[in-house]
């Protein structure tokens, strides 16, 4: 994970910044004090994170991305917020997508404060895709607002969640599992809360496909691959299906989701671990939930302890008094 902190009241040098951070842009300002610009920018592969104090009215024109924008706003105003089709104002508890990712677009800040998170495309391709072969069109979210104050409200959760359990710790943020259970959440989550041209409704195809084989498939690869970053559209592929046919087919016969299931097995892996550690060892329950793609220590604790009735910490071997795991 890299972080990058700015912080200056130069326009000159926000500008450049702000360049070098999300695309080529042009800002200006009609007050004579400019106001500081403030970023904490977290870099995860394909996801990025920032937070932007804008104190500061200034106007802004943006050349395209290239990558799908979520501004959350907290204080302040966006104002006359446009790009071709759409000319929008934001305020305090809006979640937006700022442009799509091929269109320039344009505005004015009023002194605002907000949540920038920046994913790459592929990675609503790669939980929705129709088959083993890569997709013919990328998916496209067709609408910049969410579909409903719940979906934006889970959309906002699963960005402060990354912000906050997994961002903050470097040691987290690098383990594979996190990452890549990270960006198929935030994907997910996208792909949720705006409208999109995914298609989510099995077709017969996919109905006649839901089969106890592509089931045993599935299973098997997620058994042989649960240590390793493996997402939805690798475990269809390794079933021959399609992600519409594998989700339908763990609803219909296991009463569950693929990716719930993969956090079931990986699950288990981390208690074989935590009974296999050594009594003295060095080894702690948030090291083992991290290696198994769990960033939050309070979250797996909660979990463990619904599957196996008591908490990680009493089954790591060791004494009590030395203990630092949650309970």
């Amino acid at each position: 994970m890299e972080t990058l902190i700015f912080d200056s009241d130069d326009l000159h040098m926000v500008e450049g910044f702000l360049s070098r951070a999300y695309a080529r842009m042009r800002i200006s300002s009609n007050t004579a004090a400019a106001g500081r610009v403030r970023v904490r920018r977290s870099i995860l592969p394909s996801i990025s994170v920032d937070e932007l104090d804008l104190a500061i009215d200034m106007s802004y024109a943006v050349t395209p991305l290239g990558k799908i924008c979520l501004c959350m706003v907290h204080e302040g105003t966006i104002r006359d917020h446009v790009f071709p089709g759409v000319r929008d104002t934001f305020g305090p508890g809006d979640m937006v997508v700022l442009a799509p990712p091929d269109l320039s677009y344009a505005g004015h800040v009023c002194r605002a404060r907000c949540t920038i998170t920046m994913l790459d495309l592929n990675l609503l391709d790669q939980v929705t895709a129709t088959g083993a072969e890569p997709p013919r069109r990328p998916v496209r979210l067709t609408g910049h607002r969410p579909n409903s104050p719940a979906a934006s409200r889970h959309l906002k959760q699963t960005i402060t969640y990354l912000r906050d359990h997994v961002l903050t710790d470097p040691a987290i943020a690098e383990q594979p599992l996190i990452v890549s259970t990270s960006s198929q959440l935030l994907a997910a989550s996208v792909l949720a809360a705006f409208p999109n041209t995914v298609s989510t409704a099995p077709t017969a195809q996919d109905r006649r496909d839901a089969h106890p084989t592509t089931l045993r498939r599935a299973i098997t690869y997620i058994d042989d691959h649960a240590d390793q970053p493996i997402t939805v559209a690798e475990i269809a592929a390794a079933a021959h299906v399609t992600v519409r046919a594998l989700q339908y087919t763990f609803r219909r016969h296991l009463d569950t989701t693929p990716l719930a299931y993969l956090r079931r097995t990986r699950l288990a892996h981390a208690h074989r671990e935590l009974l296999a550690a050594r009594p003295q060892g060095e080894r702690t329950v948030t090291d083992i939930a991290a290696r198994w793609g769990f960033a939050h220590p309070s979250r797996f604790a909660a979990l463990y302890r619904d599957t196996y009735g008591t908490s990680p910490s009493h089954t790591l071997p060791r004494p009590s008094s030395r203990s630092q795991s949650p309970r």
